[in-house]
C-alpha cells in the first residue's frame, strides 16, 4: 500500500521548498483546528495544567528539518533548509525558559550533503548532531567541531539516544532502502563502532533506549509499501549481546516509541492496508518480555510531539483522520501508565500542526515549529508554547 507522505515521515519536498514546511505563520492565538469527531468521555476529563505562549523565535523562515535537545537550561534547536541550487542553509538557536528569551547561536557547519535527517542527543556537555551535519556543539564555549559520519546506508536514523558513554543510533543517514545496521559513537575516542541486528534488513523500524538496552521492533521489509514486520531484538552495549524479543501483536512501522521507565510505549505507527493510524498503541515490557495493547485514544494520530514527564506521556499535535484525508486533532492527550488511562490536555493556544519539535524540561513540555496540511500545500509555523502540568 502506498502511504501518504504526511504520515510516513517523508514530507512532500516540493511543497517544503515552497513553504519551508516545519513551522510557521498564522496568528499564534488561532483556535485549534478540530478533528471533526467528538472526543470520548475518558478523553474529555482534562488534567490540570497551563499553556504559555513563547516569545517570537529569532527566525523568519522555518527550517525544513529540525532537531532539538534539552541541556538542563536551554532548548537548543538546529535546523536546515533547502536553498537553490541544492545547498542547505542552517540555523541554530536556543530558548531559555527561566529568562523567557531566545538567543541566536553559531550556525555550525554546513551539511556537505542535502539528503537525510540529522538526529540529536545531549551528552551532558555537548549536543551531538548525527547525520548530514555530523558535528558537536558545546554551549560552554559556544563552539562547533566536526565528528565522523557513520556510513551505514539504509534509511535515515530515527532512533538516537545517549547511553551515558556513547551515542547510539539506528539506521543510516540518507535516502530510501533497508538496513539492519546501527552504530555507537564514543566522543572520548572520536570513533564509531557498527552493530548488526539478528533480523532481516528493514526500514521504518521502531524502538527506544531503556537505560540498558536498545529495543527494536517492526518496520517494513522493503520501500514504502513493502511488507510489514512484527519481529524484533534488543541490544545491550555493556555485553555486546543481542537477544530476540517476542513478535509484536500486529505488523507496523514508523511509530513514535517512548520509554516510561518500565515499558516502551509505541504510538502512531503505520499498518499495512490501514486507512489511518491505529487507535490503540502497544507497550513492551523488557523485564517480562511481554507485549500489551494500550487503551484506545480519543484521536489516534501520527507525526505528533511526545515527551515523558516521569509519570505520564504527553503528546500534542500530529495528524488524525485517514492517510488520504488527514485532519488536525483539537487537543493533545496524556497517558498515565499507573491508571492505564488517556486524558485530554487543555486546549493549546497554538494552531494544530504536525512534526513540531518538543523537549521536557523537568517541569514543562516545550513545543515549537511544525506545519499543517492546507489543501495541496502546507502551512508552516514559527511559534511555540510550553505546557506545565499541575501534577507532572
Amino acid at each position: 500500500m502506498k502511504r501518504s507522505s504526511l504520515f510516513t515521515g517523508k514530507r512532500p519536498e516540493r511543497l517544503l521548498l515552497a513553504v519551508a514546511a516545519a513551522a510557521g505563520a498564522v496568528v499564534a492565538l488561532a483556535a485549534p483546528a478540530t478533528g471533526g469527531t467528538a472526543a470520548p468521555e475518558a478523553a474529555a476529563r482534562a488534567p490540570a495544567g497551563t499553556w504559555k505562549l513563547l516569545p517570537a523565535a529569532p527566525v523568519t523562515k522555518l527550517p525544513d528539518r529540525v532537531a532539538s535537545v534539552w541541556t538542563g537550561k536551554q532548548m537548543i534547536i538546529r535546523g536546515t533548509r533547502w536553498a537553490n541550487p541544492g545547498i542547505m542553509r542552517r540555523v541554530t538557536f536556543a530558548y531559555d525558559p527561566a529568562a523567557s528569551s531566545w538567543a541566536m547561536l553559531p550556525r555550525g557547519p554546513r551539511p556537505p550533503v542535502t539528503e537525510g535527517q540529522d538526529v540529536a542527543v545531549w551528552t551532558g556537555s555537548q549536543m551531538l548532531l548525527i547525520g548530514p551535519t555530523s558535528a558537536a556543539y558545546t554551549p560552554a564555549t559556544s563552539t562547533w567541531q566536526p565528528i565522523p559520519r557513520p556510513d551505514l546506508g539504509g534509511p535515515p536514523s530515527s532512533i538516537a539516544a545517549w547511553t551515558g558513554h556513547e551515542a547510539i543510533v539506528w539506521g543510516g543517514t540518507c535516502c530510501a532502502g533497508t538496513t539492519r545496521a546501527g552504530a555507537l559513537y564514543n566522543p572520548a575516542t572520536g570513533t564509531w563502532r557498527t552493530i548488526q541486528a539478528p533480523f532481516q534488513s528493514r526500514a521504518g523500524v521502531e524502538g527506544a533506549w531503556t537505560g540498558t538496552e536498545l529495543v527494536l521492533a517492526g518496520g517494513w521489509a522493503g520501500p514504502p509499501g513493502g511488507g510489514g514486520l512484527k519481529d524484533g531484538a534488543a541490544y545491550n552495549p555493556a555485553t555486546g549481546q543481542w537477544r530476540l524479543i517476542p513478535v509484536m501483536p500486529r505488523r507496523e512501522g514508523n511509530a513514535v516509541a517512548v520509554w516510561d521507565g518500565t515499558e516502551i510505549l509505541f504510538l502512531g505507527g503505520n499498518r499495512p492496508g490501514a486507512s489511518g493510524p491505529p487507535n490503540q498503541g502497544l507497550a513492551f515490557n523488557p523485564a517480562t518480555n511481554t507485549w500489551r495493547k494500550l487503551p484506545a485514544m480519543a484521536y489516534p494520530r501520527t507525526r505528533f510531539a511526545a515527551v515523558w514527564t516521569g509519570h505520564q506521556l504527553l503528546e500534542w499535535g500530529g495528524l488524525t483522520g485517514t492517510y488520504a484525508n488527514p485532519v488536525l486533532p483539537p487537543h493533545g492527550e496524556a497517558y498515565n501508565p499507573a491508571t492505564n488511562q488517556w486524558t485530554a490536555l487543555p486546549a493549546s493556544p497554538l494552531h494544530g500542526r504536525a512534526v513540531a519539535t518538543a523537549v521536557w524540561t523537568g517541569h514543562s513540555m516545550i513545543v515549537w515549529g511544525g506545519w499543517a496540511p492546507n489543501g495541496n500545500t502546507t502551512t508552516p509555523y514559527l511559534d511555540g508554547a510550553s505546557y506545565t502540568p499541575t501534577n507532572p
